[in-house]
C-alpha cells in the first residue's frame, strides 16, 4: 500500500500540471532512501523488497520528474525551494 500510495500523487501532477506544493529537499531524501532500501534489497536478493522500492523509485522519479518540467527546469525549482 505504501508504494501504490504515490500513484494519486504522480497522476495528481500531471493532470493539474502543477507540483508547486511539493518541495525538492523532501523529494530528493525520500529518493536516496528509497534507492537505499532498493540496494540493501538487491544485496539480500530479496525480491519483495526489490519489486516495491523499484517500483516507489519510478513513481518518485517521475513526481521529481514533473515538478522540474512544469517549473521549467531544475533550476527555477531550486530557486522557489
Amino acid at each position: 500500500m505504501t508504494t501504490l500510495a504515490f500513484l494519486p500523487q504522480v497522476r495528481q501532477v500531471w493532470k493539474t500540471k502543477s507540483a508547486e506544493d511539493l518541495h525538492i529537499g523532501t523529494l530528493v531524501s525520500f529518493t536516496v532512501g528509497i534507492t537505499l532500501w532498493l540496494i540493501y534489497g538487491i544485496a539480500v536478493k530479496q525480491m519483495p523488497v526489490i519489486v516495491a522500492n523499484a517500483v516507489t523509485l519510478g513513481l518518485q522519479i517521475a513526481i521529481i520528474f514533473l515538478k522540474m518540467k512544469y517549473a521549467g527546469g531544475a533550476g527555477k525549482v531550486l530557486r522557489k525551494s
